[in-house]
């Protein structure tokens, strides 16, 4: 699934596509894909219209508008997004196509038809009304810790809770915990001050990485869980066999050496 930095790759992408063109015409090929919005009003806020701007929220990415508004995308399980001229390069599957005066499309790509798009006035209700925690990559210490307080419950169902955090899912979360050696199933509330120290820096770090190496696992650096997480596999710092357990309902991939149980 899309997590933050997936996202902000495609904010990147967008940025350098899409902006400051005039939409020509509006295909929503799959009413089901809709949050709050109808069909005609979107095909009405969007026909003519030009993306100003975009805005990345957690796994939520704006394309503020010229005129007011935004186009909201939430990429699911399988989203992402193509710009492209010609016919042949449309990779199908497409629950919303944009079209551009310069005669190039945008497409929000969703095989599986479990992301969302809708359209809000401002990012900022919109982000109020789902009731996202702030951005994973936004948060100072002091706004970590805050965050953080003295919640109960394991660290890693905190890091994957939008209400808390929002933007990191199952993948992002593990790598976190393996890059700040904390386990899984750690209680947030026995986590030292240095091991909350750790677990900022290592948020901080994984993000910035992944960003930068275009949230593709093959291009992490060699001490990360990523590309390791599978059966059988061994962990990249210390050859130890990876422990898989069940945290809040998701597959868990750790190393029960750098990781040791609460």
């Amino acid at each position: 699934m899309p997590e933050l930095p997936d996202v902000e790759v495609f904010k990147r992408y967008l940025d350098a596509t899409s902006l400051h063109k005039t939409v020509e015409r509006v295909d929503l090929r799959d009413e089901r894909i809709l949050g709050r919005t109808t069909a005609s009003r979107l095909r009405r806020v969007l026909d003519g219209a030009r993306f100003e701007r975009s805005q990345r929220h957690g796994k939520y990415l704006f394309a503020v508008l010229r005129r007011g508004g935004a186009l909201v995308l939430h990429f699911g399980m399988t989203g992402l997004l193509r710009y492209f001229k010609h016919e042949e390069d449309d990779p199908g599957h497409n629950a919303l196509r944009i079209d551009f005066d310069n005669g190039y499309s945008l497409v929000y790509n969703s095989r599986r038809r479990l992301g969302l798009v809708d359209i809000t006035d401002e990012p900022a209700e919109f982000i109020r009304l789902k009731d996202l925690g702030p951005d994973a990559m936004d948060m100072d210490p002091g706004q970590f810790d805050e965050t953080l307080g003295s919640r109960r419950g394991h660290i890693k169902s905190l890091l994957m809770n939008q209400h808390v955090i929002a933007g990191l899912g199952n993948v992002y979360s593990d790598e976190i915990l393996f890059q700040a050696g904390i386990h899984p199933r750690c209680e947030v509330r026995q986590l030292s001050g240095a091991e909350r120290h750790r677990l900022r820096r290592a948020l901080n770090r994984v993000l910035h990485e992944a960003i930068e190496d275009g949230a593709d696992p093959q291009r992490f650096p060699g001490t990360f869980l990523t590309p390791h997480r599978h059966p059988g596999a061994v962990c990249p710092r210390c050859g130890t066999t990876l422990g898989i357990l069940k945290v809040g309902g998701r597959t868990s991939y750790y190393c029960p050496r750098r990781q040791p149980a609460p």
